[in-house]
């Protein structure tokens, strides 16, 4: 797109939040996990990062599925490409290895299964630095949002227009990653939106 300066910077620093982390902490003595359960983190600061959650006012910019696999709980998480994180990797890789946890209300319980199922099928695809909502590359709210309309045929969270977040302020990093332009008319899924979602209780918070 003809930002030689700025995308390597930004990705040196989305590659620092993608890399494993070797250090896992164990999973909160508190939270039990529950397959399907949506968690939420702070990923470490970064120009992108801060402008996903101050353009939200919220300090969640990151999230995904919990899914039991032979051997442990893993995250279905896009994070580069769609992908399987086991637990204590996905905490490790947050800041302050913090992390909020939401369950599916009970009436949703029976759906897990196809939540779980249509989040894999993204598995592979890659990041999507522009926020959209085709099926080419996928963010991480993005991903939830699709899987859980899958799976249920209801919206879980409020799609927001650009122009109706708080974006004045990172405006800069707009313009890069979009050529110059502002589109303020995308629709999008944030992740402070799916934590609002009705459809979901808080169940653990660090």
């Amino acid at each position: 797109m003809g930002f030689p300066r700025f995308f390597p910077a930004l990705f040196a620093g989305l590659a620092l939040v993608f890399a494993a982390c070797r250090t896992h902490p164990a999973v909160g003595a508190a939270y039990q996990p529950a397959e399907g359960d949506v968690v939420f983190q702070s990923l470490p600061h970064n120009p992108l990062i801060d402008a996903i959650e101050g353009s939200t006012a919220s300090p969640f910019s990151h999230c995904g599925i919990l899914h039991r696999v032979v051997g442990g709980w893993v995250v279905i998480e896009a994070i580069g490409p769609v992908r399987e994180t086991p637990l204590a990797e996905w905490i490790a890789q947050g800041r302050d290895q913090r992390y909020t946890a939401f369950r599916l209300n009970a009436r949703y319980r029976g759906k897990i299964p196809a939540f779980i199922q249509a989040a894999q099928s993204y598995e592979g695809r890659p990041y999507d630095i522009h926020y959209d909502l085709d099926d080419a590359a996928i963010y991480c709210s993005e991903l939830i949002y699709k899987a859980f309309h899958r799976a249920t045929g209801e919206r879980l969270g409020k799609l927001q227009k650009l122009g109706e977040l708080r974006w004045q302020p990172h405006a800069a990093v707009i313009r890069q990653i979009e050529g110059g332009n502002v589109p303020v008319e995308r629709l999008m899924i944030t992740p402070r939106s799916l934590s609002e979602a009705t459809q979901l209780t808080k169940v653990f918070a660090e």
